[in-house]
């Protein structure tokens, strides 16, 4: 006689669906990519893990409330918080963390708490209620100040603060997890993001600039500007976490840098082209910096075997910035931006 299985199986089926969990699904990443799930028909449920400590449910304005997603008030450094949250979920998306990497020095002991211990207690987690794959948000940051300008997965990262620090032994951490056949899973090391999302970050380079320059303030750079960065929309950065978790077999290496070549720049040029596409003649300001801070030139090659190609160009980006930036009730918004100090990382 047939008998019942006692387990269900890992893979869900094409009439379940799966089951993500996204910690950090209230932040600026979090707040595009949880849409973009409930639109895939990959996807049946959706949790969200969030502490609250940076981002609100106010960003979640543009998900759908059917039913469908679940939300959970938690802490990742508290694994029960993290344990309850993963209950019945098959792969997860692991946002949550403290950022803005220049400001990480000042906080160094939370930042490890939370990027570090807090990803820590995310795979045992995982791996104890039998998750299948974990896609982890890291960083091109880690690369600190190489001299290449053709930077690629197998450079040697060198982090120069807390964030970058801790994003890149929670790199180690998964390769340990994955060598083990605990879960399937994969680091995305994003490039610097910039662009609309509910959850809007002013901390950002980009960001910063276009609502200075819509309210006729001066560009500040720090140092000479001649630092690279990768550039990426908060868009296509969303998309990637939505493949990489959806689609498993074709984002089977450890590791990915996430961006496209043609989007790397130096900060100088971001200034510059921000001025150009809002047509403003407003000063840019250098200040000296004693810390220049980390500088990376990145390749993206091994990205595009996933099949995965953005679609914004920071000059799209920028525009669409100052669109959405050009109403009353946007630009009153947040009162306290000139006090943001945005160092180029």
């Amino acid at each position: 006689m047939a008998t019942t299985p006692t387990n269900p199986p890992l893979m869900p089926t094409e009439n379940t669906g799966t089951h993500i969990l996204v910690t950090g699904g209230c932040g600026y990443i979090g707040s595009r990519l949880v849409p973009q799930l409930q639109a895939d028909d990959r996807v049946a449920r959706i949790t969200i893990l969030d502490s609250l400590a940076s981002g609100s449910p106010s960003n979640l304005v543009e998900a759908q409330f059917d039913g469908t997603l679940e939300f959970v008030r938690g802490d990742v450094r508290n694994y029960g918080d993290v344990e309850t949250a993963m209950r019945d979920v098959d792969r997860v998306v692991h946002l949550a963390a403290i950022t803005g990497a220049a400001s990480t020095h000042d906080r160094a002991d939370e930042t490890r708490a939370v990027n570090l211990e807090g990803t820590r207690n995310v795979f045992n987690a995982a791996q104890k209620t039998g998750v299948e794959r974990v896609v982890f948000a890291s960083s091109c940051n880690n690369y600190g100040r190489a001299t290449s300008t053709e930077i690629d997965e197998t450079t040697e990262p060198d982090p120069l603060n807390p964030y970058a620090e801790t994003k890149y032994e929670s790199e180690q951490l998964l390769r340990e997890y994955l060598d083990e056949e605990a879960f399937t899973g994969t680091a995305l090391r994003m490039s610097t993001n910039y662009g609309y999302s509910p959850g809007i970050r002013f901390n950002l380079v980009v960001n910063h600039f276009v609502f200075r320059a819509l309210t006729d303030r001066s560009l500040t750079v720090y140092g000479d500007g001649s630092n690279w960065r990768p550039f990426i929309h908060v868009r296509d950065a969303a998309r990637a976490y939505k493949q990489a978790v959806c689609k498993p077999e074709a984002w089977s290496e450890p590791v990915y840098n996430v961006g496209t070549n043609d989007e790397n720049y130096r900060i100088e040029t971001i200034a510059e082209l921000v001025r150009e596409e809002l047509d403003t003649n407003l000063e840019v300001t250098y200040l000296e910096d004693k810390n220049p801070g980390p500088s990376y030139h990145v390749n993206f090659d091994l990205l595009a075997e996933t099949g995965y190609k953005t679609k914004w160009t920071l000059r799209k980006g920028v525009r669409d910035l100052a669109t959405r930036f050009a109403s009353a009730s946007n630009l009153e918004q947040s009162t306290e931006i000139d006090s943001v100090t945005v160092l180029p990382s």
